[in-house]
């Protein structure tokens, strides 16, 4: 199993108890809703399965989590600060009206002027708004993510439609 074939669930944050239990922080929303039945660890780069014994989410963010062959607090500390990942294919599904304009990457921006730019490679947060960063003749392009330059979304075939302000691709595509 390769990372890009998975999603971040969390990371060990320690250990708990004698008997190999570990808190984990979870930064996946919707994790409780995911029936865990095994999960991958990070160990130096690579992928390492593991069983889950137990898990029980406590607060939005935290849980402790038991794994089979774990069961002692020297086994578990060997994880600990390690990040813990499952398969993309149990990775629930977004509905619609759960849809925010961070989910845009990886959509193929369209902009009315110019035509297909190419794959939102990210979507960064600044206090004032979001910036989407695409790749467009070679060169990084960087465009803003609100309601003046947004025409159109299409979910499901996975396009953003725009119109840029005028000369904002010369900016790039200049020098």
């Amino acid at each position: 199993m390769k990372t890009e074939d998975c999603f971040r669930l969390g990371s060990i944050l320690k250990t708990k108890g004698l008997k190999g239990e570990m808190q984990v922080y979870i930064d996946f929303e919707g994790a409780e809703a995911i029936k865990i039945k095994s999960l991958f660890v990070d160990i130096a780069g690579k992928l390492v399965p593991y069983f889950v014994s137990s898990i029980k989410f406590l607060q939005k963010n935290q849980a402790y989590l038991n794994l089979e062959d774990i069961d002692t607090i020297e086994k578990a500390t060997m994880l600990v600060k390690k990040d813990i990942y499952l398969p993309n294919k149990v990775k629930p599904k977004k509905k619609k009206e759960e849809f925010t304009l961070k989910d845009v990457k990886g959509f193929i921006a369209v902009d009315e002027t110019h035509g297909e730019l190419g794959e939102i490679l990210d979507v960064v947060e600044y206090p004032q708004q979001l910036i989407a960063s695409v790749n467009f003749k070679n060169k990084e392009v960087l465009f803003p993510l609100n309601v003046e330059i947004i025409k159109g979304i299409d979910v499901e075939g996975g396009e953003i439609y725009i119109a840029l302000p005028d000369g904002l691709l010369d900016v790039y595509l200049e020098g």
